[in-house]
């Protein structure tokens, strides 16, 4: 795509979290999951996860509207998994749900 062309506005969410001690196993399991639903919903666009050194994880998630960002927060499975993290699987977390104001791409040849 030539540099300046600009893409449609989307939904991204950062989601930073900390986990609590000895979980990872069992977060493993329903985070596979979540991700398994998430590439179904209706405008689901990507998803990403990074785990920093000292132990932080962002996922970054993009959907092509807000319909498609609704459907996926109020899946009642995402929403079970939601309720799970907050009792058993995170230390703490930061949620940020943001409109692109604009999207440009760089791409070489």
């Amino acid at each position: 795509m030539p540099y300046g062309v600009v893409m449609p506005t989307q939904i991204v969410t950062l989601f930073r979290s900390r986990l609590k001690p000895g979980v990872d196993a069992d977060y493993a399991v329903v985070a596979r999951r979540m991700n398994e639903l998430a590439v179904e919903m209706p405008g689901y666009v990507e998803h990403k996860s990074f785990q920093a050194e000292d132990g932080e994880r962002v996922t970054i998630v993009t959907f092509a509207d807000q319909s498609g960002h609704d459907a996926w927060r109020n899946h009642p499975e995402h929403r079970a998994a939601q309720e799970q993290g907050r009792e058993r699987f995170y230390s703490e977390y930061s949620l940020v749900v943001a409109l692109e104001q604009s999207r440009r791409e760089f791409h070489t040849a």
